[in-house]
């Protein structure tokens, strides 16, 4: 076997080589649905040229290979790797959020959290490992293994884990099923191979046996529009939904992968508990950043 190839790498102790920034760029148009033709029109140059620069007969200028990232809308973290693998240095930050660097920005993620009490919202990174949470979350977490709490807390192996909420998920087939999906969807736009992993964990969870089902429903609730969750506590049935919020103009990497889930009471009995609830215990931690 020729020597540089990956198996003969992995023998010698070498990381295999990285593919060519033409592969790449193929493989992102294909994850894209779109043909050669397709992207040329997109990104106003001839399909010659993107077939030339996939095949690596042109090598791209470091300007037309952001355009095309552009174009493909390729995460920030793998522009940077387009740009490395073409010999470019990568021109996207990547800070951690409690840098000096991000003060501004991690301002604005705690205001909107706070902002949002007495209702639960956290913040998550592209893995779905939890950043920092309002006060309202912690009363959600009570009787969790503190298993599942140590260390990076990811907040969806927390929602489906035996020992996380799903026992205590009214709607636990409807939920997984949506965490799922969306999962799905994560992986199919990123191409993230952690991503992919935490899925098979997920899908290898067990139905709860101590859940507490009620998938019949409830009024008020529009599962044609909305998937909600059902969560029975301690001081009463919670009936939540939730929103997404991401930085839209970020152009570092951190930030670009940070994403807000605000959860919002789906009936007044829901509200007036979250409020009850954080009232009672106005000192509760604010989450992974403070």
């Amino acid at each position: 076997m020729p020597d540089g190839t990956p198996q003969t790498a992995a023998r010698n102790g070498r990381a295999p080589a990285p593919p060519p920034v033409g592969a790449l760029l193929r493989s992102w148009r294909q994850r894209r649905g779109l043909s050669q033709l397709d992207l040329a029109c997109e990104a106003d140059i001839s399909t010659r040229h993107v077939s030339f620069l996939e095949t690596g007969r042109s090598k791209p200028s470091r300007g037309m290979l952001i355009h095309l990232a552009e174009r493909l809308d390729v995460p920030l973290r793998e522009r940077n790797a387009l740009l490395v693998a073409a010999g470019y240095a990568p021109v996207y930050s990547e800070h951690r959020l409690d840098s000096p660097a991000m003060q501004a920005a991690r301002k604005a993620v705690d205001l909107v959290l706070t902002g949002h009490e007495p209702f639960p919202a956290l913040a998550v990174d592209r893995h779905w490992h939890l950043l920092a949470a309002n006060r309202a979350v912690a009363p959600l977490l009570e009787a969790v293994s503190a298993e599942l709490l140590a260390g990076p807390v990811n907040v969806l192996r927390l929602s489906l884990h035996p020992g996380g909420l799903a026992g205590r998920i009214g709607n636990w087939a409807q939920w997984r099923e949506h965490v799922l999906s969306r999962l799905s969807r994560q992986i199919e736009a990123g191409a993230d191979p952690d991503l992919a992993a935490l899925r098979s964990e997920l899908q290898g969870y067990p139905a709860p046996a101590s859940a507490v089902f009620d998938e019949c429903g409830a009024d008020g609730h529009h599962p044609d529009v909305v998937v909600p969750l059902r969560l029975h506590t301690s001081f009463g049935p919670l009936n939540l939904i939730s929103t997404t919020t991401v930085f839209g103009t970020a152009v570092d990497v951190t930030l670009s992968e940070l994403a807000i889930e605000a959860f919002f009471p789906a009936d007044t009995e829901t509200a007036e508990r979250l409020r009850q609830r954080l009232a009672e215990n106005p000192l509760s931690p604010r989450g992974e950043g403070d």
